[in-house]
């Protein structure tokens, strides 16, 4: 399956090439196969997979950062480009909420006032709140 990401979070088209999810099947240095600290303050995708009869929820992002910090064997690929970079991860059935039934997925681009807050699926405009920013 494969997801484009082509609204910001509050249901607005994106004003560039949209991000592209697939499933299953500038990024900060550091050392590879070690954790990031502070991820979120860089580019980021998360994808967040939910059973919603239980509220069991599986933040692939964070699933990351944990199973890195714990040296815990995960199939992980990066390709970084001269503008962009491609990340893989190929994650075992047993990480998410059985009978996940919900999906959805987010990019957050740049930083300072130039931070963008992209959404897959966004908030319905009758549920926004006027002055409602992006859950941080």
């Amino acid at each position: 399956m494969e997801f484009t990401i082509k609204h910001t979070w509050n249901g607005l088209p994106v004003s560039h090439e949209p991000t592209t999810l697939v499933l299953p099947s500038p990024a900060p240095l550091g050392e590879p196969g070690k954790a990031f600290r502070r991820l979120w303050d860089y580019e980021v995708v998360e994808a967040f997979f939910l059973n919603d009869r239980t509220g069991q929820y599986l933040e692939v992002e964070h699933l990351l950062l944990l199973l890195s910090c714990k040296k815990l064997h995960l199939e992980f690929e990066v390709t970084r480009m001269k503008t962009k970079w491609e990340g893989k991860a190929h994650l075992p059935w047993n990480h998410f909420p059985p009978f996940s039934n919900k999906f959805n997925a987010f990019a957050i681009h740049g930083s300072g006032e130039e931070r963008k807050y992209e959404v897959l699926c966004p908030v319905p405009r009758h549920e926004l709140q006027e002055g409602r920013k992006p859950d941080l």
